[in-house]
């Protein structure tokens, strides 16, 4: 029996032409860009096509306002601290949000050993920010204000633009985590009005280890990495050419297929949240009805482990998550979750279904039908579910 992936928020297959374009350029495109010979130049060629198709895909006027890094959590670590080290000396406060990824999380925590402040809004019960807490938060040492573009584990999109308009305004500099939406959903960088945006090629079927971080021109920000002049400066080493071609052809293919794939992906996501509230009671559906990723659903079932369920699941061949990859393994319930008001114990039987270009209807329902056995299993287990149904 074939494994069903609904784990595509954790990453995506290659796409054929992308597979293509990297074997092929196994054989050619081996040398380094920097090199003044021919080999060089031909690297160098692929290079800027590569960078002018990503560029495309979010709307960079630019080419060169692209970056490419080592994944997501490359550009918002570069993003956050970059900032953070430039514009040190006009103050040190960073307003985000209480839903961010570890990536963003951890970087602040460690700028906060370096005496760094960071203010932290609340969300709705629907994981949306106010926009104008994000403004009430801003002070006169504010540098920074970074906040997701959409949520990984609930989905939710962010009024981006408006927040964007609220820095611009105040001359505060803006980065976002569009790690999950870029090639899923359109970006625009000159509509969203921010500085910086961080992104990854494996959510939308390019190679895993391959990452981009929008840069606006004139945007202070200090590199990590020290060493040669590659990137625009931003970003010393060699190139990883295999991977940049197969993320240029992801991003053509993403922008090319954009529509038809969000038409695809919110039939499968309706099916799957009917199917949801007409089989399994007691459960919760995440994230905001309207703003949110067609390609993802999160359900929390009451009474029972999202783990005991993933791994019932496999047994059936079919890939969920219960949370961000990055998180798998903790054993504290999700922020994202309490953030939004969940109980721990809701939090906690939670799962994330992420649907991909290869997923069908046939798929969902072969999902339904695994999961409701293995919920009914469960909580045939559950002393919680036995004295609820006692206190019914």
């Amino acid at each position: 029996m074939n494994i069903i992936n609904l784990d595509h928020i954790s990453g995506t297959p290659l796409a054929p032409e992308v597979q293509d374009a990297m074997i092929n350029a196994i054989h050619k495109n081996y040398a380094n860009p920097s090199s003044q010979h021919q080999l060089g130049d031909e690297a160098a060629e692929v290079l800027q096509k590569a960078r002018e198709q990503v560029a495309r895909l979010i709307n960079s006027k630019l080419e060169k306002e692209v970056v490419f890094t080592s994944g997501g959590t490359e550009s918002i670590n570069h993003a956050i601290k970059g900032v953070a080290l430039a514009k040190a000396e006009k103050g040190k406060h960073i307003v985000t949000s209480n839903i961010e990824h570890n990536a963003v999380l951890r970087s602040l925590r460690r700028l906060r050993m370096l005496e760094y402040q960071v203010t932290s809004v609340p969300v709705d019960e629907y994981g949306r920010v106010n926009p104008q807490e994000v403004a009430e938060a801003i002070r006169d040492d504010t540098i920074l204000v970074t906040i997701m573009h959409s949520n990984n584990e609930i989905g939710t999109i962010q009024p981006i633009e408006e927040i964007g308009k609220i820095t611009r305004e105040r001359k505060i500099l803006f980065h976002s985590d569009a790690v999950c939406s870029v090639g899923i959903v359109p970006i625009d960088v000159q509509k969203l009005n921010v500085d910086l945006l961080s992104f990854a090629a494996n959510q939308y079927n390019g190679p895993a280890g391959m990452g981009g971080l929008y840069i606006r021109q004139g945007t202070g920000l200090w590199p990590l990495l020290d060493g040669g002049v590659q990137e625009n400066n931003k970003r010393a080493g060699t190139e990883n050419i295999l991977g940049i071609i197969g993320m240029g052809v992801a991003s053509e293919l993403a922008a090319r297929q954009m529509d038809r794939r969000i038409e695809q992906m919110r039939k499968l996501k309706e099916t799957c949240i009917q199917g949801l509230n007409n089989r399994i009671d007691d459960i919760m559906i995440n994230g905001h009805p309207e703003f949110s990723l067609p390609n993802l659903v999160s359900v929390s079932i009451k009474y029972i482990e999202g783990e005991g369920i993933v791994l019932m699941l496999d047994e059936q061949n079919i890939a969920v998550s219960t949370r961000s990859a990055c998180a798998a393994g903790a054993l504290q319930a999700s922020h994202v979750l309490l953030s939004i008001g969940r109980e721990f114990a809701d939090a906690q039987g939670t799962l994330v279904v992420g649907f991909g270009a290869e997923n069908t209807e046939a798929d969902v329902d072969r999902f339904l039908d695994a999961l409701k056995v293995a919920v009914d299993t469960l909580r045939s287990m559950s002393p919680l579910y036995r004295k609820a149904v006692e206190n019914a």
